[in-house]
């Protein structure tokens, strides 16, 4: 990258002129980024815990939630510092490490999305054989292959990129650093048509996923739609409307933003596109599938309700069974009323709360 001694560092397309605007999209990337860190740790969090999530497509979500915590944490940090700190500009490294960062986690969860296709088609079309092809050793090399995929497709674009000379300024036209941003700053044309021949070869790729998700749901709803039952029809179609939501979602907004006419393309247009499938899109995916994935939402439920209810249960669990024993007749009887009342009385004693530190150890 020869590159980073004559250009330090790009100057990124600012959110906002104005500072009352900038602060805004500060505060609405703050809980954008919050909310999308929230929803994807209970998700890792229920699928690690809840054994009843411990399936396939379970794995496989776990996966897809680590690449959108991914994605919004590659994009959205710089977007907020420079909104907050009032400037456009990121070093040379920042942009090469954001760039590398960006495409494996965008490529890993497309390869991610077109395997869970695969679990529903199986779990649909062959469900006597989903224990035998989605086995968790199969499981295990397809989450694994679809994580080398993304590291060798970020790779190779990321060096094949930066190793272009520029030679026509520093301004990106964008909030974070995309591959054709840089290449309209490039004055080589050989290394600009190789790159250009990568992005073709993997649009193709891309394309032949795209078709056997097509395919996949096309032989998934003739399958359901001669389902008998209505009940299960409607079972059938939960599992697949989410992640069809997903995948469209991404593929839609993807797709435009890289394939539009040249004629509609503007700074706002392209803005509001980036910010559909690098944030909107993976803030939105946990929200998608759990709205439909009742097993999730319980497994959800069960461990807020558990974490919340943790410290009552605590007192109530001393109060039936070790109050009488460690306190004896100088615990109060309105202490039994409540555990709230047994906790206002341990923190309004220091002598009582001594003598539980003291007595906790046969518990």
């Amino acid at each position: 990258m020869s590159n980073s001694s004559s250009m330090p560092q790009f100057l990124l397309l600012a959110l906002a002129d104005r500072r009352e605007l900038q602060l805004l999209h500060f505060w609405l990337f703050l809980a954008i980024s919050l909310a999308a860190l929230l929803a994807n740790g209970l998700i890792l969090s229920a699928v690690a815990c809840d054994h009843h999530l411990h399936t396939p497509m379970g794995f496989f979500l776990l996966n897809l939630s680590l690449t959108d915590l991914g994605c919004i944490c590659t994009t959205v940090p710089k977007a907020m510092h420079n909104s907050l700190q009032n400037t456009t500009t990121i070093s040379y490294m920042g942009c090469a490490a954001q760039l590398f960062l960006f495409y494996f986690f965008i490529s890993a969860e497309f390869s991610l999305l077109t395997i869970m296709c695969y679990d529903r088609y199986v779990a649909i079309c062959k469900p006597l054989h989903y224990g035998t092809l989605l086995g968790s050793r199969a499981c295990a090399h397809m989450a694994a292959a679809a994580w080398a995929a993304g590291f060798l497709y970020s790779l190779l674009h990321t060096v094949n990129t930066f190793s272009l000379p520029l030679c026509r300024g520093n301004a990106l036209g964008q909030f974070f650093c995309e591959i054709p941003h840089i290449l309209k700053l490039s004055c080589s044309h050989s290394g600009y048509l190789r790159e250009i021949g990568l992005i073709v070869v993997s649009c193709c790729l891309g394309f032949g996923c795209f078709i056997f998700i097509v395919f996949s749901y096309v032989q998934i709803f003739r399958a359901v739609l001669r389902i008998p039952s209505q009940q299960g029809r409607y079972k059938a179609f939960s599992t697949c409307l989410p992640h069809l939501a997903m995948v469209s979602l991404f593929l839609s907004t993807v797709l435009f933003s890289y394939l539009k006419a040249p004629s509609i393309s503007s700074p706002s247009l392209d803005l509001v596109l980036s910010v559909l499938y690098s944030v909107v899109s993976p803030a939105l995916n946990p929200l998608i599938y759990s709205l439909r994935n009742q097993e999730l939402k319980d497994a959800i439920r069960k461990m807020m309700t558990g974490f919340f209810s943790g410290g009552t249960t605590f007192f109530f669990f001393l109060q039936n069974t070790h109050c009488v024993t460690y306190f004896g007749p100088s615990l109060p009887s309105k202490a039994f009323d409540s555990g709230v009342n047994f906790h206002r009385w341990i923190k309004s004693s220091p002598k009582a709360m001594s003598h539980l530190w003291n007595k906790a150890g046969p518990l």
